[in-house]
């Protein structure tokens, strides 16, 4: 099985039947984020949806927006695989911060705003093809990944390289660092799904696991893998 998070480059035309098996999988993949939805896959980018997609903030060539800041979504929350699908039709994914300058930026949207939480696009791989993945053990370290462009993410218990602090919480509802599955212990349900929480358990602004399940606003930003495709299937298209 290919890491799940290969670097997208920029798509060719030629490139994107590959591109789009990539996708078709990856939506079978997704659909397991929220089983209490079976059957349900990834969106599809909207050619004109993509054209008008809301440009909240700008950071190193990729337009970011809130739901809760666009009239139409103001008021609606998302589980994680909804929030995916309402970026994706605007040629967007969830946020993934790779980098401390972006995650700073994100926090400070959220600080500023009084946003009590937002998904983001880090996911675990536990699902079907992940179980046989050696490098990945223990999951909680070395299983998660940005699914909006399948880059893997630094080992849960380090200080990610080039940051100055380690995103993830040091508590939670288990009142141990995260991420630390905790649903599991309540219902069965595993916390497959990287939220960012503001302060809930009076630990700042952080990262934590949360079930997929959970209804929350999201930030969207822009998807070069979508925006690429769409620009080749429909020239003359301004995005």
């Amino acid at each position: 099985m290919p890491p799940l998070w290969k670097n997208a480059n920029s798509l060719t035309a030629t490139a994107m039947m590959q591109t789009w098996a990539l996708v078709v999988c990856a939506a079978a993949l997704a659909a397991l984020a929220g089983a209490q939805k079976p059957g349900r896959f990834l969106s599809l980018p909207q050619p004109q949806k993509c054209a008008n997609r809301p440009k909240e903030f700008f950071y190193r060539g990729h337009n970011y927006f809130f739901t809760g800041h666009v009239p139409a979504l103001a008021n609606k929350k998302f589980d994680w695989l909804d929030g995916r699908n309402i970026c994706r039709e605007y040629c967007m994914d969830l946020v993934s911060m790779e980098t401390q300058e972006e995650n700073n930026l994100i926090f400070k949207l959220i600080q500023t705003n009084d946003i009590p939480y937002i998904w983001t696009s880090g996911r675990l791989c536990d699902f079907k093809g992940c179980e046989s993945r050696k490098d990945l053990e223990p999951k909680n370290i070395f299983g998660w990944f940005w699914s909006a462009n399948r880059e893997k993410m630094s080992p849960t218990n380090q200080i990610p390289n080039g940051w100055g602090y380690n995103p993830w919480s040091q508590t939670g509802h288990k009142k141990q660092r995260q991420p630390d599955n905790a649903e599991f212990d309540i219902n069965g349900t595993t916390e497959s799904c990287l939220s960012i929480l503001n302060n809930v358990y009076n630990d700042g602004i952080a990262w934590h696991d949360v079930a997929c399940y959970h209804e929350k606003p999201v930030v969207c930003e822009d998807s070069e893998e979508l925006l690429n495709y769409v620009a080749s299937t429909n020239p003359g298209l301004r995005l």
